[in-house]
């Protein structure tokens, strides 16, 4: 197929979506029942397909401030516009990192062993570039102080393990001590590659990979180990934009926020990451698209949250206390289709995973949005577990205000165990999404189960909290909208992190 006629095809593929999702959209889809039938996994993939076809004729990907974002972005006011709403982009500019080409890791001796990036290693966001083959140095210490170096010899490539400072000050004192780059592996086990980023202060002068724990400490423990590194990296202010469109309720002091990051990595399309979180709120927004609620929803298809929650931190922060005050509650759906799937719930209450490192406080009334989701699942005889409120998809800018917030995540990176397999299904031992900010992050990396269990979890939670929300905030949200079912969890937990893009990773 030449590649102007892909382009057409796919044109077609977006137009033919547009015109056709808004069409069933019925003002009695008013509760859970009812909009549950109508948020359908055939409405979720037609919008997956567009975003695929808009990725195909983008280069590859819907990053932040590219061309496919931005296409990815009037699709969806598209699709609000013809279902009825009013749509609003709220415009910013980001610093952003991009790989320029594909990176390459691997040992040239004493076995020559090429290694895969998403599976051994990541490039580090804000890494340097470069292309050296040197001698591999593992430090006694972690690298957070130049002592650690002492003795280091210069032109040789550190590894280190993650742990106790930033992989800033790791990377900028390898560098100081003459390293020409720097691999730095994860500290625990069962959590996959290292997917970390240097956080602010531009590019590294050195190459900085992230690894699996069982590679680092592999290589650390061979003698005349040589490897090579090689990255092409860059970083650059871009222009970007929320799309939100709101639902107008009875109640206006009283808004239900539901969103869903619309960008992708620049690795792949981002078909699960985040298409499958984008897709079911945006079916669910049409389908709600004539029904008049008690409170207020306001749906957000948010941008750069892989570039470090960027798009929901400006939108939150930009927010007068006063309009912050009418927010009851945050729903974050990140990752909803994982292949390997487990039905997670963001733990609001701290009760699985206490606050700590990779578990952040939730404010009061998110522990109340966890047991609805678990009593929703159990309504339905399905078993749910819950993963740590972690803070790193786009709830965390509300949590850090003080909104309750609460959402739902089928796995990213982390490895899924036999207890999981026996469970929800699937392999254990394989990661709940090999596919996960890689190129085949696309239209067929899915779980046809996951994705409608989950859409239509989506949709139970929106229109319960567009009816009711006394259970969060029992002052503001008083209705007589009956939620589904009763039951708890199963019990089973995640250590991955609800929503987890280890990018956001910046201390150890």
């Amino acid at each position: 197929m030449t590649r102007r006629l892909w382009i057409v095809l796919a044109t077609l593929i977006v137009a033919a979506a547009a015109l056709a999702a808004p069409v069933s959209a019925n003002p009695n889809n008013n509760n859970s029942e009812k909009l549950r039938s109508a948020v359908t996994l055939d409405g979720v993939r037609q919008h997956q397909q567009a975003l695929q076809a808009i990725a195909d004729i983008s280069g590859g990907n819907r990053f932040a401030g590219l061309v496919g974002h931005d296409r990815s972005g009037d699709y969806v006011a598209d699709q609000l516009r013809a279902a009825g709403y009013e749509v609003a982009f709220n415009y910013f500019d980001y610093f952003s990192f991009f790989e320029r080409s594909p990176s390459q890791f691997a040992q040239t001796a004493p076995t020559p062993t090429t290694y895969t990036e998403a599976v051994d290693y990541r490039v580090m966001s804000f890494s340097g570039t470069g292309d050296v083959t040197a001698p591999v140095r593992p430090l006694v210490g972690l690298g957070c102080t130049a002592s650690d170096f002492a003795g280091f010899p210069a032109g040789s490539i550190a590894l280190v393990s993650r742990g106790v400072c930033s992989f800033r000050i790791k990377t900028t004192n390898a560098a100081a001590a003459g390293a020409p780059a720097i691999l730095i592996y994860n500290s625990a086990t069962g959590v996959g590659v290292l997917n970390g980023t240097l956080g602010d202060g531009g590019l590294a002068t050195i190459p900085a990979l992230g690894l699996t724990r069982s590679l680092g400490i592999s290589l650390a423990a061979t003698p005349g180990l040589r490897v090579r590194v090689r990255t092409d990296t860059g970083a650059e202010t871009l222009p970007t934009r929320n799309v939100i469109a709101e639902l107008p309720g009875r109640n206006d002091d009283n808004v239900v926020v539901v969103g869903a990051h619309l960008d992708s990595v620049n690795a792949g399309p981002g078909i699960n990451d985040n298409g499958s979180g984008s897709a079911a709120i945006l079916e669910t927004a049409i389908q709600m698209a004539k029904v008049k609620p008690r409170n207020t929803v306001r749906f957000a298809w948010w941008s750069a949250e892989e570039s470090g929650l960027i798009g929901s931190t400006r939108y939150v922060n930009a927010l007068p206390q006063a309009e912050l005050d009418r927010i009851a509650l945050n729903l974050n759906f990140d990752m909803v289709g994982s292949p390997n799937f487990v039905r997670f719930v963001y733990d609001g209450d701290d009760s699985a995973f206490p606050v700590g490192p990779g578990a952040a406080a939730g404010p009061p009334g998110s522990g109340a949005i966890e047991a609805q989701f678990h009593s929703y699942f159990a309504s339905q005889g399905l078993p749910s577990a819950e993963t740590p409120f972690s803070g790193r998809s786009d709830y965390g800018p509300f949590i850090a205000k003080g909104i309750p917030a609460g959402g739902l995540f089928t796995g990213a990176e982390g490895v899924k165990t036999a207890a999981q397999a026996a469970t929800y299904g699937g392999t254990a031992g394989v990661a709940y999404d090999s596919c996960y900010h890689a190129a085949c992050d696309a239209f067929p990396n899915f779980s046809a189960t996951a994705l409608a269990q989950m859409s239509d979890a989506v949709a139970h939670s929106v229109i319960t909290y567009g009816q009711n929300t006394e259970a969060v905030n029992a002052v503001r949200g008083k209705g007589n909208f009956k939620p589904a079912g009763s039951a708890g969890p199963d019990g089973t937990t995640s250590g991955e992190g609800g929503g987890l893009h280890a990018d956001h990773e910046v201390d150890s």
